[in-house]
């Protein structure tokens, strides 16, 4: 059976080809404009379907917070029991849907699954395994999956989350926050120090 299409060359001239066989001849016939047209015309429909996937993913659930940034206390059950997530974690809330930033005990976990939909890491290269993944339950456990290669060869380990509403606050309460601080305010120190150590100096000099 002989499949064929019906195409115009751009100057309102129909041909009948086979779509396998004469491709390539009615390729050569088109004129350099109308190449470039078909190829922009292509291009823009694989962008298209690429970015379509990419806003496909699971929205979080809603949450009556205002958009931005929070803490959240998480717990991790499941596995071996050797994984932890830290916690509290980052709580992201857009357009009034609640993310989670989950960051794992180990560089060795390469994606997530969450209600079917796969998530990859967002970390630096050998940092430790960071996700960011919706939150679709407080309160009870989320399940999902999570795939490690410490064993040598890719393994699927099912995994519970528990997101706990009555313990969101400010971003000021995880601990990388508060290492912030603590640099900040030792950098305030050690500078002050070195001014004050110089004035000193100086007034003996004089």
């Amino acid at each position: 059976m002989k499949f064929t299409a019906i195409v115009q060359n751009g100057f309102g001239k129909t041909i009948r080809i086979g779509l396998l066989r004469d491709i390539h001849e009615i390729w050569g016939k088109w004129s350099d404009d109308m190449k470039r047209k078909w190829s922009g015309l292509i291009a823009a429909a694989v962008i298209s379907m690429g970015t379509w996937n990419c806003v496909s993913q699971a929205a979080g659930m809603q949450i009556d917070k205002a958009d931005g940034e929070y803490s959240i206390q998480v717990d991790l059950e499941g596995g071996s029991g050797k994984a932890m997530v830290t916690s509290p974690a980052i709580l992201t809330v857009k357009d009034g849907q609640a993310y989670a930033q989950i960051q794992w005990s180990s560089s060795n976990y390469d994606y997530m699954i969450v209600d079917g939909e796969q998530y990859f890491p967002t970390n630096e290269e050998g940092m430790n395994s960071v996700f960011e993944i919706p939150v679709q339950i407080m309160d009870e456990g989320m399940p999902v999956i999570a795939d490690t290669l410490a064993m040598g060869t890719p393994h699927e380990i099912n995994y519970t989350l528990i997101f706990y509403s009555d313990s969101i606050g400010s971003k000021s309460q995880l601990p990388q926050e508060a290492a912030k601080r603590v640099v900040a305010v030792a950098m305030v120190i050690i500078v002050g120090g070195g001014i004050l150590n110089y004035f000193v100096k100086k007034k003996r000099r004089c």
